[in-house]
């Protein structure tokens, strides 16, 4: 990693309300000391001592602090603790929580990235990771499985969901963390990891022997899997309206949305809704050239910080993906670079949005890296420690504000909103159920016996979108024929409404563009 590179970082919600901000201008220096008049010439007496020549007065950064004496009064406090504190304390740990001590005065989003942290942050902002490709749970003190992702070894080995894994490498999972799982599964590209596997309905467990490859998690994803567990991305075949989820803004979210976008393009879409809900952010870079697919000219993004001047983005007419209306759906959870997308299509009048008011998250965070050269895994291999600083905020296009400052009023300007007609917020328990149901409907199923020996169901379409705007098969969940439908797998009903509200805005604008005399769609702000 390049000392220096500025990256827009994913952010976890902690269940505070998290703020950020640009620094404020630095502290205005107190006015000079008045220099005192000269005293006139007197002849002293005898006895007299002569007249002491006053100091001269201190320039006014000469007035703070000497930056030295602080670094100093530093250093001996450690040194003091390290050397005379009742129980033996590590120089590291110390250090360390002098760190996040400074960076606690800061915003939120200003952290240190220490070495047991540094690995889960690459993995992070990479997407990709060496493992075996499988998602866990701890359910009841033991290990299972919540899915396999599509194309990985997990997936190629036949591990399925519910699956109990008892043992890796001979080890017992019973009472495991998912931390300590998930360290004991992932590891080096090429080497191979044994696990003792329980089937649901099986009476012995089955022994695997996987082998460990780079995994990719993709973050362009679809409503639910196909026959053959590739996404399906056509919400409603008759109207040809696409609906695409995307999760996070990695490194190779920009190229994943444009391969489906152009396949997409080609079974002739009239309509696209784009979720980014429950979406925390990631790379700036990566917003904007998500945002350069949907618009042909104008500015993306603009950020400036105290110590760097402005930076504009533009949108580039190649490439762009026009000619069908757009739907984007946010909630409270979509930050940071969801928010670029979102208030760029918004600006432009490239898209509706949909749902509830975002975050408010317009910072943006360099990441510096610490200890260079101290080992690891991964092309970032040098680097041990990072510090993530705030250094800069961003504006929409309008030049509006999206940052929420402390304190903030619902009708001040941060976020972004949905357009006028189209803002549906969810209770908590009703979120709860979405999550759930999303969850539900990610999950790859175990496949029947003869699966294999029907090639063609793979190609058969899904049932179009009923009224409530998703399929509604008998079990909850869009399934083909080849899997399985056991009382365990089935999804609990749910009724999207946001979803809902996103479909019947481009069904009432492709009626009105074909002019047969539709519902009049809500009309946003601007147009």
């Amino acid at each position: 990693m390049r000392r220096g590179v500025g990256i827009f970082l994913l952010i976890l919600w902690l269940g505070t309300v998290p703020w950020t901000g640009i620094a404020g201008e630095a502290p205005k220096a107190a006015p000079p000391a008045k220099v005192a008049p000269p005293a006139k010439a007197v002849a002293p007496p005898k006895t007299a001592q002569p007249a002491k020549t006053p100091e001269p007065a201190k320039k006014p950064a000469q007035q703070e602090e000497d930056v030295y004496e602080l670094q100093r009064l530093l250093v001996d406090t450690l040194d003091q603790v390290q050397r005379n504190y009742v129980r033996e304390v590590s120089r590291r740990k110390l250090v360390e929580a002098a760190i996040k001590g400074i960076l606690s005065e800061l915003d939120p989003y200003s952290n240190y990235i220490g070495p047991d942290e540094i690995d889960q942050f690459r993995t992070v902002v990479e997407a990709e990771f060496g493992g075996i490709g499988v998602q866990i749970t701890v359910d009841e003190g033991q290990l299972r499985v919540l899915s396999p992702l599509v194309g990985t070894p997990a997936y190629r080995a036949g591990l399925m969901a519910g699956d109990r894994i008892l043992e890796i490498d001979g080890k017992s999972t019973k009472n495991v963390t998912i931390d300590d799982a998930v360290r004991q599964l992932k590891g080096k590209e090429g080497t191979r990891v044994r696990l003792t596997v329980l089937h649901p309905g099986k009476g012995a467990p089955d022994t695997l022997t996987v082998t460990r490859e780079s995994i990719h998690v993709d973050t362009v994803l679809g409503d639910h899997h196909k026959a053959d567990d590739r996404w399906d991305f056509l919400l409603d075949p008759q109207q040809r309206i696409a609906y695409v989820r995307v999760t996070a803004f990695s490194r190779d979210t920009a190229s994943e949305l444009r391969k489906v976008l152009t396949e997409l393009k080609k079974e002739k879409i009239r309509g696209l809704i784009l979720d980014l809900r429950f979406n925390p952010g990631g790379l700036l870079s990566s917003a904007i050239d998500v945002a350069d697919l949907f618009v042909s000219q104008g500015r993306i993004v603009s950020v400036a910080g105290r110590n760097s001047p402005e930076r504009v983005w533009e949108a580039h007419k190649e490439g762009t993906f026009e000619g069908f209306p757009m739907a984007v759906l946010v909630n409270r959870f979509s930050a940071s670079a969801s928010e670029i997308v979102a208030a760029c299509l918004q600006d432009h009048h490239r898209a509706a949005v949909v749902g509830e008011r975002t975050w408010g998250k317009g910072s943006v965070q360099n990441v510096i890296p610490l200890e260079e050269g101290a080992g690891g895994e991964g092309p970032r291999a040098d680097v041990r420690s990072a510090l993530k600083l705030t250094t800069a905020g961003y504006h929409r296009p309008s030049g509006k504000n999206i940052d929420r400052p402390p304190k903030a009023k619902e009708t001040d300007e941060w976020g972004v909103r949905p357009d006028r007609g189209l803002a549906l917020r969810l209770d908590g328990q009703e979120m709860d159920a979405l999550i759930s149901y999303r969850h539900q409907r990610d999950i790859l199923l175990p496949k029947k016996p003869d699966a294999a020996a029907k090639p063609d169901a793979a190609a058969k379409p899904e049932a179009a979108a009923k009224p409530d705007g998703a399929p509604k098969p008998a079990a909850g969940k869009p399934v083909s024929p080849t899997r399985e439908t056991s009382a365990a797998a089935k999804p609990p009903q749910f009724a999207d409404r946001q979803l809902r509200m996103a479909l019947d805005y481009l069904t009432a604008e492709l009626a009105r563009a074909d002019g047969s005399g539709g519902p009049k769609p809500p009309t946003p702000p601007g147009r």
